[in-house]
């Protein structure tokens, strides 16, 4: 533990107690993982190799990060976000002898400053989010990216980042898409993304949502999730798209359609999640009736245009924690959330530990995978295998038991005749 503190870059190491409490809490309910973190005990699959994280750093990455050093592994982890990071877990992860760099409101440049750190921890593989260690690796560091073995990425914008230097052919390493995964997009983006935003706008506003107006932006396994949820919670949902299939699929749920700009007139609510930048402009700004709240659930905040909000408003003040207020010349005012940062980590606890577990076996799992089988650079598929083991573990961790298919129902399926 010594060695970690002394390298580590945290904001308070007497806060690791209450840190470890937090660990300790979704241990006991991230089943999965403790099989894991057994398993990986006792094969050892990582011993001697320096593994680095770039996750956003709370209770669930936390216990992530410990699974991977019960399998060997020397960890060293940094945030993925600067208003996600929960200090006393931090302090936890360090104690428990994981070197961490990272602390809650980090300026940008501490920000990129921790991100460089655990790369300077010399990492033969990693896993990363959102792609910030890659895009880091490639720009600045591309002899120590070819050195590397692989590692996995979890996020919808990274894999989005990734497939493209993929096809470039510049991408350095093997990357297995985590976030490509049935047992994390199909769980964690739909139910996760769902519960966790509409807990992190509650807890923020302490206003209701039943009987409001909710605007989704972008309607993929995560927009489809916060539309439910918001369905589920009373509200009259509308989403807006540019894929004419989503668009399809978002009517036939039951949910209006409409361009932002129109949607904006009626918004009380808006969530955008969608991996693209400035899907909330001025033109819809200029729309919206006095009160709208904005938050924002995809990975980077770009996605409410900032900049906009920021030409249009006559002053800006903060009114609640992690809520900014932008009155406009006609004394309309916009209410943007953690500063149009991910709204479930930075006003709240991100997603709940029984949907991270599943992610975060596929992320321990295909960390193995790409260590043990030296993958060659581009983007891989979590092999299928994998996939339907830790669908298999979660149902065994329910107690469910499902059919089989018998040797008949095998050679009919197989046969063309």
């Amino acid at each position: 533990m010594s060695q970690a503190q002394d390298k580590s870059q945290i904001r308070d190491f007497e806060l690791a107690g209450q840190g470890e409490l937090k660990i300790d809490w979704v241990r006991d309910h991230m089943p999965l993982l403790r099989q894991l973190e057994e398993r990986f005990r006792a094969e050892q699959p990582f011993a001697g190799k320096r593994i680095s994280m770039c996750l956003h750093l709370e209770a669930k990455t936390a216990y992530l990060a410990l699974v991977v050093q019960a399998g060997g592994a020397d960890v060293a982890i940094a945030a993925s976000n600067p208003l996600s990071t929960q200090d006393d877990v931090a302090a936890g992860l360090v104690k428990r002898g994981v070197t961490t760099f990272a602390w809650y409101g980090a300026t940008q440049d501490e920000y990129q400053g921790h991100l460089r750190a655990v790369l300077d921890y010399d990492p033969i593989a990693v896993i990363d989010d959102g792609a910030d260690l890659a895009t880091i690796l490639h720009q600045e560091r591309p002899e120590q990216a070819a050195r590397l073995i692989g590692g996995c990425e979890e996020t919808t914008t990274g894999i989005i980042r990734l497939r493209a230097m993929s096809e470039e052919g510049i991408l350095k390493y093997p990357m297995i898409a985590v976030n490509d995964a049935d047992c994390k997009h199909l769980f964690d983006n739909r139910y996760g993304t769902g519960q966790s935003v509409w807990d992190g706008v509650m807890r923020t506003t302490n206003l209701v949502i039943a009987g409001k107006t909710v605007v989704v932006v972008g309607y993929g396994w995560c927009g489809k999730g916060v539309a439910m949820r918001a369905k589920g919670l009373g509200a009259k949902v509308i989403v807006t798209e540019v894929d004419p299939i989503r668009a399809v699929e978002a009517a036939m749920d039951g949910f209006s359609v409409m361009p932002i700009v129109e949607a904006a007139e009626h918004g009380d609510y808006f969530i955008t999640v969608t991996g693209v930048k400035h899907v909330i402009h001025r033109a819809a700004m200029e729309r919206m009736k006095d009160g709208a709240i904005l938050g924002n659930a995809g990975h980077f905040d770009v996605e409410i245009s900032k900049p906009d909000l920021a030409s249009l408003a006559k002053n800006v003040r903060r009114v609640r924690p992690n809520i900014d207020e932008y009155q406009f010349a006609d004394g309309r005012r916009i209410y943007l959330i953690a500063e149009g940062r991910l709204v479930n980590l930075a006003a709240g606890d991100g997603h709940p530990a029984e949907v991270m577990d599943m992610t975060f076996a596929l992320q321990a799992l295909g960390l193995r995978e790409v260590v043990q089988h030296r993958y060659e650079p581009g983007l891989h598929m979590i092999p299928r295998a994998t996939d339907v083991e830790v669908a298999r573990m979660r149902l065994q961790s329910w107690g469910v038991s499902i059919d089989h298919l018998t040797d008949a129902q095998e050679v009919y399926l197989h046969s063309w005749h």
